[in-house]
């Protein structure tokens, strides 16, 4: 009877290990997935968008309700536009159109505050691959929070 020996089974199970673990290091960092936003007030899932699957668009998925709030859905309450103020904050549209604009970062967006109600210019840097530098701009000026990956937020 022949024998069989454990080096070469050994070795057969790294390389098919190895193989199964390449295509995860070879991964480009991407800003696709969900966000904490800074300060923990809303959590966004960043995705293709619909209209045009090469651009990331972003909706708010989670928000921190103020104690004082209203019972039922949180709105739009502060949106420039009237008509828009009915509209409940857990899916609002908060990141539009960001286009790549090089390595790890994604520009000529559009970024949503629903605190003031207005849009700004946006971009989007990753650091690593659980913080999102995140920007709103008039004319030259941005002013930027850092978001977290949501699984590496520990929430």
């Amino acid at each position: 009877m022949a024998s069989i020996h454990p080096a070469p089974a050994l070795g057969l199970a790294a390389i098919l290990l190895l193989t199964l673990a390449l295509p995860a290091a070879a991964e480009t960092p991407s800003p696709v997935g969900d966000w904490v936003t800074e300060g923990g007030k809303a959590r966004v899932r960043i995705a293709a968008c619909p209209q045009d699957a090469q651009r990331l668009c972003g909706a708010i998925e989670w928000s921190y309700r103020p104690p004082d709030a209203e019972p039922g859905p949180l709105h739009d309450i502060n949106n420039q536009d009237p008509a828009l103020r009915s509209r409940p904050i857990v899916g609002l549209p908060l990141l539009q159109d960001f286009a790549p604009t090089g390595p790890d970062s994604w520009g000529d967006g559009t970024i949503y505050d629903p605190e003031g109600g207005k849009t700004y210019r946006s971009k989007m840097r990753l650091d690593g691959a659980d913080q999102l530098e995140v920007s709103g701009c008039i004319l030259f000026f941005c002013r930027g929070q850092t978001w977290t990956r949501y699984a590496a937020a520990g929430q």
